[in-house]
């Protein structure tokens, strides 16, 4: 999936300005997550009618670009029956509008730059090194990747995306940033099965807005496989549109879970999952879990790659 944040989606909350710098942590961690809680951060069920009715008369000007994605939404589902269709449509719409505004708020490519080094700067605190290799899920066009590649050793970035539209973006992000002698991997792809990866490989796999777009049967079917192609130690970074109340989607596009489902699903894959707390205190509207291979043979614990002291 591509990693389309759904607080930067038109129509949509737009993401805070305010806060801590992307660069680093908060000085004040509780007020911030409660901050955050407060601001819907951890959402609310937004199919109710009350929220929509109070969201329309808080934000009237957002109501026309929030009917167009109503049919939109309503189109594309005749159109195609399975969901990475489907998405690769909504993909395809977006990139057409604008490369920044397809994974991002708006075409602002300040915006876009920033959230792409606060993803960057938050691996590099847990200890991405140059020689880890590393599988990024929903690439898109490079947002944080340009980053990642310039940091890891040639050939060690994989970026994986359902969407022809956004890796076409994506070889452009490469010429421009003079990245082409890194010799990135860009795939792309129909499933999260990553049947065409080798096993054990991997030792961090990143997936940045990808659960927030996603269903629960392709979430099941990413954490059933990741297991495989992460190397002893290795870590799966992934960001959710978060709720403490019921699980809801809205449209099509942007799903929320409880934190809870995503850790027993990931345990029933294998895999021993944590929410990330430091994650919680940077200005973005998605919480983080941390995914790992539950036990190494033997029965040991496998230590998180570069955790964080």
């Amino acid at each position: 999936m591509t990693a389309i944040d759904p607080s930067e989606q038109p129509g949509k909350a737009s993401e805070q300005a305010a806060g801590p710098s992307a660069q680093g942590g908060s000085a004040s961690g509780k007020g911030e997550k409660r901050v955050r809680r407060e601001a819907g951060f951890v959402s609310r069920d937004r199919r109710s009618l009350t929220h929509r009715v109070r969201y329309a008369l808080r934000h009237p000007r957002r109501v026309p670009a929030h009917a167009r994605r109503v049919a939109r939404d309503t189109w594309l589902q005749l159109k195609h029956r399975d969901h990475i269709s489907y998405y690769r449509a909504v993909m395809a719409a977006d990139t057409a509008r604008s490369p920044e505004a397809a994974v991002g708020h708006n075409p602002s490519v300040e915006k876009w730059e920033r959230m792409g080094r606060m993803q960057f700067e938050y691996l590099l605190r847990h200890g991405l090194e140059p020689r880890h290799r590393m599988l990024e899920i929903g690439c898109g066009n490079l947002r944080a990747g340009r980053l990642f590649i310039d940091h890891l050793d040639t050939g060690n970035y994989y970026g994986i995306d359902i969407s022809p539209a956004i890796l076409m973006e994506a070889q452009r992000t490469l010429a421009r940033e003079g990245l082409q002698a890194k010799l990135p991997h860009l795939a792309l792809v129909a499933d999260l099965t990553f049947s065409f990866l080798p096993a054990g490989y991997f030792d961090v796999v990143h997936a940045h807005s990808v659960f927030s777009h996603s269903p629960p049967h392709v979430i099941e079917q990413c954490l059933a496989h990741v297991g495989r192609v992460l190397a002893p130690g290795g870590y799966f970074d992934f960001t959710f549109g978060r709720t403490d109340g019921p699980e809801h989607q809205v449209l099509h596009e942007d799903f929320y879970y409880r934190t809870e489902t995503l850790v027993e699903l990931a345990r029933k894959h294998g895999l021993s999952a944590r929410l990330m707390d430091d994650w919680e205190d940077l200005p973005h509207r998605q919480s983080k879990i941390r995914a790992t291979v539950a036990e190494e043979a033997g029965g040991r614990a496998a230590p998180d790659v570069g955790a964080a002291p």
